[in-house]
């Protein structure tokens, strides 16, 4: 059985709810990734900020991102999977939630991020297919 953990890109980082956005912007700059998860003052999972966060949310609404911080940007409820949970749990997860990121948890602890990338490297294509025809899905417009 292949597990979300064997699958994940380890080495993940989380950013302080605290933390600004700018600082958040140099990170991901850093480690070379476009997302973050955002952990509260006991490192659990409050949200993932991604690039597209700082710039749609904060730069283009005239915000400063030396001002403003993760934790501002982090809404709904985050979505997670276990290490040892079977990747067709890791795709149901994302499927269902129509998301591209994934965090990894073990004991509670961030320990890897599953992205587009690692379900390319470890999916056939049929799996990547369906995957990505039910992330990337539109849902009808209401009248």
């Amino acid at each position: 059985m292949t597990t979300a953990g064997d699958i994940m890109h380890r080495g993940a980082r989380w950013i302080p709810a605290h933390e600004t956005l700018d600082r958040a912007a140099q990170l991901m700059r850093e480690l070379n990734v476009g997302a973050l998860p955002i952990s509260d003052e006991n490192e659990r999972l409050c949200g993932i900020l991604t690039d597209r966060d700082i710039v749609v949310g904060c730069v283009a609404m005239g915000h400063d991102p030396a001002r403003v911080t993760a934790g501002e940007m982090a809404h709904g409820t985050p979505r997670w999977i276990e290490a040892s949970a079977d990747v067709g749990d890791v795709l149901h997860e994302m499927q269902e939630h129509q998301i591209r990121r994934l965090p990894v948890i073990e004991n509670k602890r961030l320990v890897g991020m599953i992205s587009e990338a690692d379900l390319a490297r470890h999916l056939t294509e049929d799996q990547i297919a369906t995957w990505a025809e039910s992330v990337y899905a539109r849902t009808p417009a209401r009248p």
